[in-house]
């Protein structure tokens, strides 16, 4: 089971100075219409070839998508790649939703 992190608990996270790696698995047009602010952009697709850009130095590797399905497989496939990491509920779209309504919404 891939672990999940609200929302709300990645902005306690956030606002503490947590060190946070967010990983956005969409799709280039999907990270320029909307991303969160410092996320690292490799596609879900690209990401089983580019696993070993996922360095988390200590931080705590938050995977998101648009609604939180395809940051699940991302999880899943860094997990079994040795790197912990955990999907965001929701996806940036609750994100936007429970945190900041500021990010436009699809």
């Amino acid at each position: 089971m891939i672990p999940q992190l609200q929302p709300t608990d990645l902005k306690q996270m956030l606002d503490a100075g947590q060190p946070v790696l967010l990983l956005d698995v969409r799709q280039p047009e999907e990270h320029v219409y909307c991303a969160l602010p410092g996320s690292v952009l490799i596609p879900l697709g690209e990401l089983p070839a580019r696993v070993e850009e996922v360095v988390p130095a200590g931080a705590t590797v938050v995977v998101y998508c648009h609604h939180g399905v395809r940051s699940l497989t991302g999880a899943a496939i860094l997990r079994r790649a040795g790197i912990e990491a955990m999907s965001l509920a929701g996806g940036i779209d609750r994100w936007s939703l429970t945190v900041d309504p500021s990010v436009r919404r699809y």
